[in-house]
């Protein structure tokens, strides 16, 4: 793929915040030890989500199996799980005070059932420390493997989340070579099937060299394995050794998107330049039990 000089437009804003709420989610991220994708993949609305208590955490450590070339999370051979780890982020999920929580991963292809067991864990470590609280997980594809899935699927998380990240045509340009456009869909499939009472829920970036008729084409996708819910934001690479953006999309555009998506079926859509997969993710939780 070519690199693409591109300037950034005026509607491209990240938003800094160093309040103090956005100190204290950082203080008890540092004391336990623990991961956040809003810092290992440089989200540039990790400020505004800290200052409003939330993050999105990253379990079974930073280093990942997989290396996706939009993505800056380092890859290589992972240490071992640490087995303190569902308690300690249950620890720090009671420190916030949050009502909402994203739990995501790196890729553990070292792992025979990909972490689902340690994403189970965490999930009921949270619950028997904070019942009010909803986790929302956003899980590798686990190479399809339906027990696996089926592991975190009975721990009941609020949402099931998977992305397909980008469309089909530049999967293997963009994801790592073990990813795949099918095995995604397919775990979105799946997980519906098996427990059509959580929502799922997926996402993709453009900006990649996609066309709109590929994004359309995606959601049309995305819709018909079952997800309800569906975020489209910005490709913005976290480095200077990640793709290049192929180009800005305008905020019309995404609004477009928007409409498509709703056209499809989708109970929820975010969709617009500075949206990610987890953000404000619990703003959402209500529309999309209504699907």
């Amino acid at each position: 793929m070519p690199r693409v000089i591109v300037r950034k437009p005026e509607w491209i804003r990240s938003t800094v915040q160093h309040t103090d709420r956005a100190r204290k989610v950082r203080r008890a991220l540092r004391e336990y030890n623990l991961h956040t994708v809003c810092e290992e993949s440089n989200c540039p609305n990790r400020g505004e989500c800290y200052d409003r208590g939330t993050c999105t955490l990253l379990i079974m450590g930073p280093v990942c199996t997989r290396n996706c070339r939009f993505c800056s999370v380092e890859h290589g051979r992972p240490g071992a799980l640490d087995p303190e780890e569902p308690a300690n982020v249950a620890e720090t999920v009671r420190r916030l005070g949050v009502r909402y929580v994203v739990v995501t991963s790196v890729d553990r292809d070292d792992l025979r059932d990909g972490g689902a067991q340690h994403y189970a864990d965490t999930i009921r470590a949270i619950r028997a420390r904070t019942p009010h609280v909803q986790v929302e997980v956003l899980t590798p594809d686990f190479r399809m493997n339906e027990t696996a899935i089926d592991t975190v699927l009975a721990a009941r998380p609020a949402v099931f989340a998977h992305n397909v990240e980008t469309v089909r045509r530049l999967t293997a340009s963009v994801r790592d070579r073990r990813a795949s456009f099918d095995t995604s869909l397919a775990v979105l499939a799946y997980a519906y099937r098996s427990a059509s009472e959580i929502p799922v829920k997926s996402g993709l970036m453009v900006g990649l060299g996609e066309t709109d008729r590929e994004v359309i084409d995606t959601l049309a996708q995305i819709r018909a394995a079952g997800a309800t819910s569906v975020t489209i934001g910005q490709y913005l690479p976290p480095t200077r050794r990640n793709l290049p953006v192929q180009r800005f999309v305008e905020p019309a555009r995404f609004r477009e998107y928007e409409d498509a998506a709703r056209a499809l079926g989708f109970a929820h859509v975010a969709s617009g330049p500075m949206v990610r997969s987890s953000y404000r993710a619990e703003e959402i939780t209500s529309q999309v039990r209504l699907a």
